[in-house]
């Protein structure tokens, strides 16, 4: 493989890498929030309390406090409890049906 070749071969990697990853951590961070603001409104729309959600799902209302304020990045498996809370689940879609 000569010079030319393997520059092009890092441009094609480098443009791959920068439509994949997420350089700054806006576009997850307003990922994180949709998600966190729909919870938060799965459980207003049931009526339901951070202490009733703690009974139903078993994660604890401080934890559930601290993650619909913004102040916690809850682990995945938090998120997966209180989904099934509410009979939801995640599934991976691509980004452009998000943004629509």
């Amino acid at each position: 493989m000569d010079k030319q070749e393997k520059n092009f071969d890092s441009m094609v990697w480098e443009g791959i890498q920068k439509a994949l990853y997420i350089s700054d951590g806006r576009e997850e961070n307003g990922l994180r929030n949709l998600l966190i603001n729909d919870i938060i409104d799965a459980r207003k729309r049931e009526g339901i309390t951070q202490r009733q959600l703690e009974s139903m799902s078993g994660v604890k209302q401080p934890i559930i406090s601290r993650m619909e304020r913004g102040a916690t990045d809850p682990k995945l498996s938090t998120v997966l409890k209180i989904l099934n809370s509410f009979g939801k689940t995640l599934q991976i879609v691509p980004l452009q049906e998000i943004e629509k």
